[in-house]
């Protein structure tokens, strides 16, 4: 599964307030599951910042809390809108390899190539929900948009899975979209505007 080792601290007085524990360092966050209680705890927020960035906010945890070792998925982490620090994380037990629902970030390729030519590309969706087997959850999907042009739509339709992975959300929803530049719409409308004021004149 290639995923992390953590250890996980159980919170000891649930009623403090979460902010008590941030200052001290700390990620409050839950593990839930089918065969699991709620398991409520803290962890260290250097350590899960770092794995969370060599692994990705959707990664596998290895963890260790309640005396045993747990197979677990992150399923949401949520920050601060300002600062973007980690203010909670929620996990998921795992069982076997029964299918999971998660979402997996969209990676678009080939910007580069677009904005070359003077285009935008409108990115209107960062990730995808998908169901499929733990061992078959990608870390990322890949979408290339280096042949597109003005104009072109991207919908979740053109996305392309392996067979073993289903997309969970409305496959028409657009993804992306390649728009003019704002300078170069600017520059067209001047341009416009100054053959209306040269005809009048």
């Amino acid at each position: 599964m290639g995923g992390i080792e953590m250890e996980l601290k159980q919170r000891e007085k649930l009623h403090n307030n979460a902010n008590k524990i941030r200052r001290m360092g700390n990620v409050p966050g839950i593990v839930y599951g089918r065969s699991i209680q709620n398991f409520m705890f803290e962890v260290s927020e250097l350590e899960l910042n770092e794995e969370i960035l060599k692994h990705g906010e959707h990664g596998f945890l290895e963890t260790n809390f309640d005396g045993q070792k747990h197979k677990t998925i992150i399923k949401e982490v949520q920050r601060d809108p300002v600062t973007r620090k980690i203010i909670h994380i929620d996990l998921e037990e795992l069982k076997g390899n029964n299918e999971i629902s998660s979402y997996v970030p969209i990676q678009f390729t080939g910007e580069d190539l677009v904005t070359k030519s003077g285009a935008v590309v409108q990115k209107e969706k960062k990730s995808v929900k998908v169901k499929c087997t733990p061992e078959n959850l990608p870390k990322a999907i890949y979408f290339d948009i280096s042949h597109g042009g003005i104009g072109s739509v991207y919908k979740l339709s053109d996305v392309e899975v392996g067979e073993e992975i289903s997309i969970l959300e409305d496959l028409n929803t657009v993804i992306a979209a390649i728009s003019y530049e704002r300078k170069t719409v600017s520059l067209d409308m001047e341009l416009k505007e100054e053959e209306i004021r040269e005809k009048r004149e």
